[in-house]
């Protein structure tokens, strides 16, 4: 049984307000470094065969400080779990490739046509211009990633991955069994763990979107805020030092997080992040 924790990045400048996509210099702002610590605390102990991120900056951020966390504080010749994890680089799991849309504010692409193709039917889309891609290309690619990595660690991995809000979406809805047309119902905040256990038959999507936020500011807050205010409680039922203590071995399916509604303005607009969600949530 291969577990899989699904990061997305911390919040970055562009976030709701312009699709940057795969621009390259787009790193975490304050905000977002303060997101990565988090979870990076949050993760420090689960035990990890592998780190894996997109290759774009923002996502290489986030990974770096969740490897740095596992570390901190310790005797470098005794690092946590027997061993210093490096950051592997994957460009199946990098960012959607919006084409022309890239670096365009989020309110004016609002106004396109393929916009409302985009949030009903997005099956259907291929994003304009010469390096344009298809969202069914974009979860074939981060799905086969995902096959392999599991193929390649073996049914006994933990590991994680550092991506992208529509590409995690993408994963999270091949998982669900759900129509790529479905996976703008699902929300993924910046920084928010998802965790699916893979078995021989199927996969089981145990937590989602979680951003061990609670459900205090749910109504009255904007997701961004509520992710980067104080420190984040560790994943109960994760971390320990094998697969009984971490209750992965006969943890039930399901999704586990509240599945907070996106508040920022790019959340109303369709666009959950300026990086880009697709449809719902903030950031990138």
């Amino acid at each position: 049984m291969t577990l899989v924790l699904l990061v997305r990045h911390g919040l970055t400048a562009g976030t709701g307000s312009v699709l940057t996509g795969r621009m390259p210099g787009i790193g975490l702002d304050d905000r977002g470094r303060g997101q990565a610590a988090a979870v990076g605390a949050r993760l420090a102990d689960v035990p990890l065969d592998a780190i894996i991120s997109s290759p774009l900056q923002r996502c290489q951020e986030t990974a770096a400080a969740i490897a740095a966390a596992r570390s901190a504080g310790l005797d470098p010749a005794t690092p946590p779990n027997g061993h210093q994890l490096a950051v592997t680089e994957d460009d199946r799991f990098a960012e959607v490739a919006y084409g022309d849309w890239t670096g365009k504010p989020i309110k004016k692409l609002a106004k396109e046509p393929l916009w409302r193709v985009v949030q009903a039917h997005p099956s259907a889309v291929r994003f304009p211009g010469p390096d344009g891609e298809s969202l069914p290309g974009v979860q074939e690619r981060a799905v086969a990633a995902i096959r392999d990595w599991n193929t390649r660690l073996g049914p006994k991995a933990v590991y994680l991955v550092c991506s992208h809000g529509d590409v995690i979406k993408s994963i999270i809805a091949d998982s669900l069994g759900l129509h790529l047309d479905m996976f703008q119902r699902i929300q993924v905040d910046p920084c928010s763990v998802s965790l699916i256990r893979y078995t021989p038959l199927r996969p089981f999507v145990l937590r989602m979107n979680d951003t061990g936020a609670g459900l205090g500011g749910v109504a009255g807050s904007r997701p961004a805020e509520r992710e980067v205010a104080g420190s984040r409680p560790a994943l109960g039922g994760v971390a320990g030092s094998g697969p009984a203590e971490r209750g992965l071995a006969k943890a039930e399916p399901g999704a586990g997080g509240p599945g907070q509604p996106g508040g920022e303005a790019a959340g109303r607009s369709g666009l959950g992040e300026g990086d880009a969600v697709i449809g719902g949530g903030a950031g990138g």
